[in-house]
């Protein structure tokens, strides 16, 4: 079967070829600066290598009177840093009802389009929103010269962007994934929270009633308000070749909760999620990594299952064709990640020695 980004064509006449298939980079973290505040942008060169994902910041968190200053400084870090082949380079973009959204747009594409792998555009609410975009990107393209596309990637941060997730994954070649906006949509549904990201222990379940008494001290569970978009965000994802990643989490200071939210995003399909500050880069770097020992067994069980037919028993649990297709998306994402961190790679190569001689 053909893959649907084959019947696209270019939008403007010079504009290079859509892409076919989107890069499987690590993605583990989307950092954020402020490219006008200096203090941040002189960070920058220092992080490369050590962050998957740099995202210049141009929406939400930019004052109105440093959107200039922002987009040009964006401009500079884009034209006097190498990010080489280990860090990506991305940026925010206002949304596109604002004022700012069109020069953010004509001028970073012929500055540094060529240095830029991806512009995230916030609030998408459907397909019309990205055609809109991939037209312009296109036409500024070809009036640069650029030899490759200019990738997007959408937020989800209203109740129409969520009902029309399926067809923004497929609106373009250009879509390189989705980012849950969790602020943004708890006030387009008008949820109950002024959180960002994380839970709520309000939204809850309760154990009944031991012997039908109500007024007993009953343990309450919380609940993950995010549980449902981000499975659908998901499936909408894999369903077209693109990746999806969590959002914020904005209490800086629990760390801990910060990591159970991304864990629970990891273990629900997500590549990775954001960082707002330098604390939560590792977390996320650690979440977004399988462990050692996942990776370990992973590979156990694909030497069991030999040529991937039947069902073998492993540490007393059964192994099936199934359980080899989810270890092999576990070592494959180890061996990609094992090949820019040595660390990794060096934990990686160590599980497979102890589980050769636990064997």
């Amino acid at each position: 079967m053909r893959n649907p980004k084959d019947f696209f064509t270019p939008l403007a006449m010079g504009a290079p070829d859509p892409v076919r298939e989107i890069p499987s980079r690590p993605s583990r973290v989307i950092h954020f600066f402020d490219p006008s505040n200096e203090k941040m942008a002189a960070k920058v060169p220092a992080m490369v290598g050590s962050v998957d994902i740099l995202l210049g910041n141009l929406e939400d968190g930019v004052k109105a009177d440093n959107k200039v200053a922002a987009r040009e400084g964006l401009v500079r870090i884009g034209r006097d840093v190498d990010f080489g082949d280990t860090t990506q380079f991305w940026t925010r973009l206002n949304s596109l009802d604002s004022p700012w959204f069109l020069d953010d747009v004509t001028m970073i594409v012929p500055a540094i389009g060529d240095r830029l792998d991806v512009v995230m555009v916030p609030k998408v609410e459907g397909a019309e929103d990205i055609h809109y975009v991939d037209r312009l990107l296109a036409q500024l393209e070809a009036r640069a010269g650029l030899a490759r596309p200019i990738l997007v990637h959408a937020i989800l941060e209203t109740a129409r962007g969520v009902a029309n997730v399926e067809e923004i994954c497929g609106a373009s070649p250009r879509m390189q994934g989705l980012s849950l906006g969790p602020a943004d949509l708890a006030a387009s549904r008008r949820m109950k929270t002024t959180r960002v990201g994380g839970g709520h222990p309000g939204y809850l379940v309760r154990q009944d009633p031991p012997g039908g008494d109500v007024d007993a001290d009953r343990p309450t569970y919380q609940q993950d308000l995010w549980h449902y978009t981000i499975a659908r965000m998901v499936d909408a994802c894999a369903a077209n070749g693109i990746y999806p990643f969590y959002g914020p989490f904005g209490d800086i200071k629990d760390v801990v909760a910060c990591e159970d939210q991304f864990r629970n995003a990891f273990l629900l399909g997500c590549v990775g999620a954001w960082s707002l500050h330098p604390a939560q880069i590792a977390i996320a770097k650690r979440v977004f990594s399988p462990s050692p020992e996942d990776v370990a067994h992973a590979r156990a069980v694909v030497e069991a299952m030999g040529d991937g037919t039947g069902a073998v028993m492993l540490d007393g649990r059964m192994e099936d064709d199934a359980s080899l297709k989810q270890c092999l998306v576990l070592i494959d994402l180890a061996e990609r990640l094992g090949r820019l961190d040595p660390e990794l790679a060096q934990a990686y190569a160590g599980s497979a020695r102890s589980e050769g001689e636990d064997a």
